[in-house]
């Protein structure tokens, strides 16, 4: 039995200055979605709180960029992640953000708590300042040579050419991105939380304490504190975000760090006014789902400031995942390699629970993991659709076929049946132990197995045959069929709870809790079902691969963006250039040479006469894809032989960011010999 009453389940607050992908559905949102709907069968007391962040550097900087106001940019995409997560039916109790006048106040009032009671060290150093705009800089407000390997436009807190974690200081040539001016070095007060002196009751707490805890978490928690903690920053100097409550802070917000996990408790507040039931009755359980990268925030960092504050409850349980990659490469905003579910959810309607599935399968618990479109389209087709909706379909096809749709008596049973009614009370067991330990991937594959102990009765049992010579048996093996796909509709609800509604249409029943789960006759004899239809659809080859080329699109166009070109040769003279005879021709022949990867060798129609051209052009293109085409061709070359080929001229081409070659062809059609200058 449980020493809890009642459950608050937080889940890591998107940052509001892009919309929601596969990335963070996988480590925080799905994961938090199922077990809050499995709590919920069990009519737990339990909610489920979110929001939008909207402070910090980044979203000033995403709105300067794009000329309007940080307010804008977080109202913009607070309203897009919030729809995305409405329209894939995540099921927060309450989903608020970290600009609302509510949160606002209750950080002021957390900060003020502590700055009041002396919880925080004061503290003067120097950071840069840009003399013309009169504000301190952030991090990201400063750019300059990276000291490591001088990449001229490296961050004041990263470099991203070689990604080494730096201090504004360590630049080389700092420049202000603002006005563009050298800063200078100025004297600024900040207070900062002393972690140093919450080390020695971390190591009791989480090390002692919380051994329990995911190997992931729990990891890098020791090694966190094994390192030793050092005081943090609680206030920056920024004009966007929540104001510093104290006198002499003008142009001081707190630290995103610190707001951000106080939007818990502000969102809880907006849902209820009982809200001090779910941060401080110690019969309260409080669970943070979060990726990996939220780890040190949830397990070091927010439970200082919580015991620092001293009446608030600590976390039971921070579940985190790691991260997940995109056909095998990592998940990018920046470069738009992404999944982005607003997106999925135009091109991909109704199927919201084919990506809850396939994310929950594939989940990233304790490793990182990767999504393929494939992998995707084969877990839909062989699992989804050939296992769950076979069997479901054809136990009520059945069921209308001999019944007219009317639930059968059981009748004597035999030892085939009463080993599956009791394998249906066995799997029940099962998918709670795994949800229970946070292992929801393994607990959705225990849930699919009750369709496939489905498919293997009606295989073993064939009432398609045994009509024919025992319809009384067939009535208890369709009895069966239809408890275990009752008993379907409840433990995968968490999981599939679009297409359980659907199947609980198709069974003309209501929604039961968990606890009935298990049962051997929770749908009765003379019920009638309703005439099913498919619950799950195939995904054809053709739609996976519009994806793949959406993929390949945005790989090529984030190559072209990033190649560098080779810096320019030295000068020549106009003469020089003027040598060359550069004129267009149509290609007549080609074909490769042989025992070569790379060689062509093409006939060309060069307008002064038909020769012979030998180019290193095989890898990119096929000869019969080549004839007809126009070419640019250097016809003045002197002739040279390639593996006993004379070639008499160059075919001109541009090699791009990843050493392809590309023909340059005049972009409208001219007569061969028509000369380029």
């Amino acid at each position: 039995m449980s020493k809890f009453k009642r459950t608050l389940i937080t889940t890591a607050l998107p940052y509001a200055n892009g919309p929601i992908h596969i990335g963070h559905l996988a480590g925080v949102y799905v994961p938090a979605d199922i077990y809050a709907r499995y709590l919920r069968l069990k009519n737990e007391d339990v909610i489920m709180v979110g929001g939008s962040d909207e402070h910090g550097v980044p979203i000033t900087l995403k709105a300067k960029n794009e000329g309007v106001t940080p307010q804008d940019v977080v109202d913009k995409f607070h309203g897009i992640i919030k729809k995305s997560f409405e329209d894939f039916g995540i099921s927060f109790d309450v989903y608020s953000r970290t600009s609302a006048e509510i949160h606002h106040q209750t950080a002021s009032e957390f900060f003020r708590k502590l700055y009041d009671e002396g919880k925080f060290v004061e503290k003067s150093n120097e950071q840069y300042y840009d003399q013309e705009n009169k504000q301190f800089l952030a991090d990201r407000y400063i750019t300059g040579t990276c000291p490591k390997c001088s990449f001229e436009k490296a961050y004041g807190d990263q470099c991203e050419s070689c990604g080494s974690s730096l201090s504004p200081t360590e630049l080389i040539n700092p420049v202000s991105t603002i006005s563009g001016n050298k800063p200078v070095l100025k004297e600024t007060k900040h207070w900062y939380l002393p972690l140093d002196q919450y080390e020695p009751w971390l190591k009791e707490w989480i090390l002692e304490g919380h051994k329990e805890w995911k190997s992931n978490v729990y990891g890098q928690c020791k090694s966190w504190i094994d390192s030793g903690l050092l005081p943090r920053a609680v206030t920056r100097d920024l004009d966007w975000g929540v104001p510093v409550p104290v006198e002499d802070a003008d142009g001081k917000v707190l630290y995103v760090w610190f707001d951000a996990p106080i939007g818990y408790i502000s969102a809880t507040k907006e849902f209820t006014s009982d809200w001090e039931t779910y941060w401080k009755d110690p019969e309260t359980r409080m669970l943070h789902f979060i990726g990996k990268d939220n780890i040190v925030f949830h397990c070091i960092i927010f439970p200082s400031m919580l015991k620092a504050e001293g009446t608030y409850n600590l976390p039971e349980n921070v579940p985190a995942n790691e991260f997940l990659n995109l056909e095998n490469d990592k998940i990018s905003t920046s470069r738009n390699w992404a999944v982005w579910l607003h997106e999925y959810l135009e091109e991909f309607p109704g199927k919201e629970d084919v990506l809850k599935y396939v994310l929950t399968a594939n989940a990233p618990e304790t490793k990182d993991n990767d999504f393929t479109w494939k992998d995707f389209q084969t877990r839909n087709n062989n699992e989804l659709v050939a296992v769950l909706g076979n069997f479901v379909n054809r136990a009520l096809v059945l069921t209308q076929k001999y019944y007219d749709g009317i639930v059968p008596e059981k009748g004597e049973l035999n030892d085939a049946d009463k080993a599956t009614l009791a394998e249906i009370a066995k799997l029940k067991g099962e998918v709670e132990k795994s949800l229970n330990s946070f292992r929801i991937r393994e607990s959705l594959k225990n849930a699919m197995d009750l369709a496939r102990l489905g498919n293997k009765y009606l295989a073993d049992e064939e009432p398609w045959k045994v009509v024919k010579t025992d319809a009384e048996r067939v009535k208890t093996i369709m009895n069966i069929c239809l408890q275990i796909t009752a008993n379907l509709t409840i433990c995968l609800e968490p999981f599939l709870p679009f297409s359980m509604e659907k199947l609980r249409g198709f069974l003309n029943i209501e929604k039961m809790d968990w606890d009935k789960l298990g049962e051997t006759d929770i749908i009765s004899a003379g019920h009638k079902v309703n005439k099913p239809e498919l619950l799950f659809e195939k995904i054809e080859d053709k739609v996976i691969e519009a994806q793949l080329q959406k993929l390949l699109d945005t790989k090529k166009a984030n190559e072209m963006a990033e190649a560098k070109a080779t810096p320019a040769k030295d000068n020549i003279e106009f003469d020089d250039f003027g040598k060359m005879d550069i004129r267009s021709g149509i290609v007549l022949e080609c074909e490769k040479v042989a025992k070569t990867k790379k060689l062509l060798k093409l006939k060309v129609d060069t307008g002064i006469d038909q020769r012979t051209v030998v180019s290193g052009i095989a890898e990119f293109y096929n000869p019969e894809d080549l004839v007809g085409k126009q070419v640019s061709i250097l016809v003045n070359l002197a002739p040279k032989k390639l593996r006993g080929i004379e070639s008499q001229g160059m075919i001109l081409c541009a090699e791009n960011a990843d050493g392809s070659l590309s023909i340059v062809s005049p972009d409208i059609e001219v007569k061969p010999g028509s000369e380029i200058k």
